[in-house]
């Protein structure tokens, strides 16, 4: 973080070097000129020099770089006229145009401002679902699913919220939500059913606690660990690195192996065969000895076993047990 400030700061320091220069300036024309229409060109370069400065800083804390650019032309192109003093003429003008919202009509003054708002709102929404998500991941006394069932509902409500809010600020009706949401309801009939079914299954999973990250699962041919869990998906990390986005509703209607879910010990057999002249007593010992000579190996209560399974042509055939 400290090194990501040095580099904005250097980035920008010819700004901030032109800035108390520029104000330096100002205030020798001021001992100069008794009349501010003298140097009235080199206080407004002053002033938006220092409100450059304070937006590029300012949007330096929104990382998605498109929101970040949309942000800063905005701002900066309406404190230069507020600092020019075109802002109440423009107002007026955006006011004034109007766009019909059914019985009632909407300036676009009040659509920039509620663009505006919730843009500012879903900032403090992520920052603070960020807050969120970092203190619950540290708390250790949840469990994994609990821990990322918390932060869904967290975005859920913020981000809802931060919306509800905006629309009520600008002014729109939110009854009129009811009927574009019953509109919106047909859609799971037709396009969105498996959408739907996944979000669900999602909440599902979490609440059951059935799959938890760091899981080892097998799905049909996909064997690896819980990676994490999403709204739509969950993400499966194999031993070669492929990453598997499975649908929820596979987990839920599918039949999943969680060699996890109610302890963390697997069981391995080794098949092995000897010649007929080995002492079967002696295989079987040397067999133990050697799964007990491995650490992740467990010597109780789960200790290794060596049997004889079959007689082949040319040797005969052990099975040895052992749990990890």
């Amino acid at each position: 973080m400290a090194i990501k400030v040095f580099l904005v700061i250097q980035n920008r320091l010819r700004g901030i070097m032109f800035v108390p220069l520029a104000y330096g300036a100002v205030a020798i024309m001021q001992d100069l000129y008794r009349f501010p229409s003298k140097y009235y060109l080199l206080v407004i370069v002053a002033n938006l020099a220092t409100a450059w400065l304070i937006v590029a800083f300012a949007t330096r804390l929104i990382n998605n770089n498109l929101l970040r650019r949309v942000v800063n032309w905005a701002a900066w192109t309406w404190i230069t006229l507020r600092i020019v003093g075109l802002d109440s003429e423009i107002q007026q003008m955006l006011e004034s145009a109007r766009i019909g919202l059914g019985e009632s009509t909407i300036s676009v003054w009040q659509i920039l401002q509620g663009l505006t708002l919730l843009a500012l709102l879903f900032v403090g929404a992520r920052f603070l679902t960020r807050t969120t998500t970092t203190r619950v991941n540290s708390n250790e006394e949840m469990s994994p699913s609990m821990r990322v069932l918390v932060v869904k509902a967290t975005q859920v409500a913020l981000y809802g919220a931060a919306f509800f809010i905006g629309m009520r600020a600008v002014g729109i009706d939110l009854t009129g939500l009811a009927v574009l949401s019953g509109a919106i309801g047909v859609g799971p009939g037709f396009g969105l059913q498996r959408v739907v079914s996944n979000l669900v299954s999602g909440v599902i999973i979490l609440l059951d606690k059935s799959i938890k990250p760091c899981d080892v699962i097998s799905l049909g041919d996909t064997f690896g660990w819980i990676n994490s869990l999403g709204a739509r998906y969950v993400s499966v990390m194999t031993r070669n690195g492929k990453e598997y986005l499975i649908p929820n509703e596979d987990l839920i209607t599918g039949q999943v192996v969680n060699w996890s879910y109610s302890n963390d010990y697997v069981r391995l057999d080794i098949y092995f065969g000897t010649a007929y002249h080995d002492d079967p007593h002696n295989v079987r010992t040397l067999a133990i000895e050697a799964a007990k000579s491995v650490d992740r190996v467990l010597s109780s209560p789960r200790a290794p076993v060596c049997h004889i399974v079959g007689f082949g042509d040319s040797s005969v055939d052990y099975i040895l047990r052992f749990w990890i």
